[in-house]
């Protein structure tokens, strides 16, 4: 009597079990063709930004870029950008009556909509390095 839950016989060189019943498949296997399961790519959350996400930060202009792992361009956009837009639309603004100031949900909108296009730094650490004690 063994106690313990390997198979007790070997599979066949080239060949791999059904993840859900088991069955003996071809090891480039795409279903089994004993129950439904299917090879699907499998692509993790682990490492990728939402583009969503990113824009909603964005309503703090800079946010979504740091999120993004575009970490100065997101400081120059908090901290540079976004101060001097607001002073100048401010400084537009007695000169137009006030109507400069409909420029900064340009602004806004602009960089929401660059934080949707720009592409992710933002990944899975090369190396697992483990705990470090």
């Amino acid at each position: 009597m063994e106690y313990t839950d390997a198979p007790s016989t070997q599979a066949p060189a080239n060949t791999m079990p059904c993840p859900l019943c088991g069955h003996s498949l071809p090891k480039d296997a795409v279903e089994c063709d004993h129950c439904d399961w299917t090879r699907a790519e499998r692509e993790t959350a682990e490492g990728k930004a939402s583009d969503a996400f990113a824009v909603l930060l964005s309503i703090i202009p800079g946010l979504g870029h740091i999120y993004k792992g575009h970490k100065l361009i997101g400081m120059l956009l908090m901290f540079v950008a976004t101060p001097m837009a607001v002073g100048l639309a401010l400084l537009a603004a007695t000169a137009t009556a006030g109507f400069a100031v409909l420029l900064l949900p340009l602004y806004w909108l602009g960089v929401m909509f660059h934080v949707y296009g720009i592409e992710d730094r933002v990944g899975p650490p090369n190396k697992d390095e483990g705990e470090e004690y």
